[in-house]
């Protein structure tokens, strides 16, 4: 197998060297340890809160992007540039992480694991040959397990502070359908890339006119043919700035909302006039575009119950919660009645826990193999995702039919998803503006 495939498999994740989650005062002292010819083995590149970012992690993250920009051939920003805005990345991941310790969740062995294998099942292999393959790749498998389990504890974060807040009403459900009528948006796929200058919400009219001049010398740039996805990596505040502001292949319903309303009339190649969001300013370029075809499936309509643990309810206190819970239901409670009152999952709860009519893989794997092997009318066990512990049913199983039940979910999802980028970015935004980060080189 090439590297390049593992490193696409990487994509996103952090590499470090060490995470630092205990007191200052031991991370200070860890910095002081001295090697055998008496140089300073490590070093903090900066305090976030009560943990820190160590040298040795910005350097091999240092290293890790520049050999993976130069493999994409995108030319690299001075190295003072890229070292700040990946410093910056590990402070903003260092800042969510610890937010992740304090509510208590977690990713056991199990769930990493069946990540894992499914991974390795796309390259062919089994999990036990998974470790050598990276070897061989140069890759350290321990620290890939800890990267990739910190990234599923991310996702979890996102889905409870963010996700799972997200409500759609009916009126942009009728407003999105109204739009998708006749429109070609949908059924086009959209490779988009992205650049954020960011803008407080209590930003000075100075401050504002900095910015602006900002994104004029970016776009004054990119019409003088620099490349978008170099200026991205050196100037822009999107999450996605060290992967050259790439989005990747998103289908027409599925990109932020603030995207689609610009994208849909451009051809690859084509850059959007610069517009403002809550978050700040945004350039977005089409690098290409293609055609999609529907294709017949299988769906499940199920309901589920969702808590998710809390900084005074651990994993296994919400488990033995659901259990209980799933024992009343069993005992004749009513199902819709009590994830109205208690489940996490805001826009299903409304609806008794409704998930309406939905591909199995649209779920995550956790979810998706639950609500495959589950048999209609059975109330499952408590169970593990990255969105927290659930209890489904599976109420009917059918093959894939366009009727506006269909179309109405499909609306649901679409509206959540396009919100969810841009929520993600205020919320990253607010975390580290109430985080104490102090930068040590």
């Amino acid at each position: 197998m090439a590297g390049k495939g593992f490193e696409r498999a990487l994509t996103g994740l952090v590499v470090a060297a060490a995470l630092v989650f205990g007191p200052l005062q031991a991370s200070q002292a860890q910095t002081r340890e001295l090697s055998a010819t008496g140089e300073l083995i490590d070093g903090v590149a900066a305090i976030v809160n009560e943990g820190v970012v160590l040298k040795s992690e910005l350097r091999e993250q240092m290293q890790m992007i520049v050999e993976r920009l130069r493999e994409q051939q995108t030319q690299l920003p001075p190295m003072p540039v890229l070292e700040r805005q990946i410093l910056e990345r590990l402070v903003v991941q260092r800042i969510q992480l610890q937010r992740a310790e304090r509510l208590g969740i977690v990713v056991p062995d199990e769930m990493l694991n069946r990540a894992l294998a499914e991974i390795a099942g796309r390259n062919g292999l089994t999990l036990e040959q998974f470790p050598q393959v990276l070897a061989a790749e140069g890759i350290d498998y321990v620290a890939y397990r800890q990267d990739f389990r910190e990234q599923m504890i991310l996702e979890q974060l996102r889905s409870r502070d963010v996700m799972n807040r997200i409500s759609v009403s009916e009126r942009e459900i009728e407003q999105y359908l109204v739009r998708q009528q006749g429109a070609a948006l949908d059924d086009l796929d959209y490779d988009v890339s992205h650049i954020l200058v960011n803008v407080s919400a209590s930003a000075t009219p100075e401050q504002l006119a900095q910015a602006r001049q900002r994104v004029d010398e970016i776009m004054a740039r990119i019409e003088g043919g620099e490349d978008f996805a170099q200026l991205a990596v050196t100037y822009s505040d999107a999450q996605t700035a060290l992967d050259g502001g790439a989005l990747g292949w998103r289908k027409g319903s599925q990109l932020p909302t603030i995207f689609a309303e610009v994208v849909g009339g451009l051809e690859a190649g084509e850059i959007a006039t610069p517009f403002r969001s809550g978050s700040g300013f945004h350039i977005v370029r089409v690098n290409d575009v293609r055609g999609t075809e529907r294709v017949v499936v299988d769906q499940v309509k199920a309901r589920h119950i969702l808590l998710s643990p809390t900084e005074v309810m651990d994993d296994e206190a919400v488990r033995q919660r659901l259990v209980n819970v799933r024992n009343q239901i069993l005992g004749g409670d009513d199902f819709g009645a009590i994830a109205r009152a208690i489940s996490e999952d805001i826009g299903s709860g409304a609806e008794g826990g409704s998930l309406g009519w939905a591909e199995p893989g649209d779920y995550v794997p956790e979810f998706s193999r639950m609500v495959t092997e589950l048999p209609i009318g059975e109330l499952s066990e408590p169970f593990r995702t990255p969105f927290g512990w659930h209890i489904v049913e599976v109420m009917e199983r059918r093959t894939y039919d366009t009727t506006e039940d269909l179309q109405r979910r499909d609306a649901v999802m679409a509206v959540r998803q396009r919100k969810f980028e841009e929520e993600v970015e205020l919320w990253i935004q607010r975390l580290r503006d109430e985080a104490f980060v102090e930068y040590r080189i």
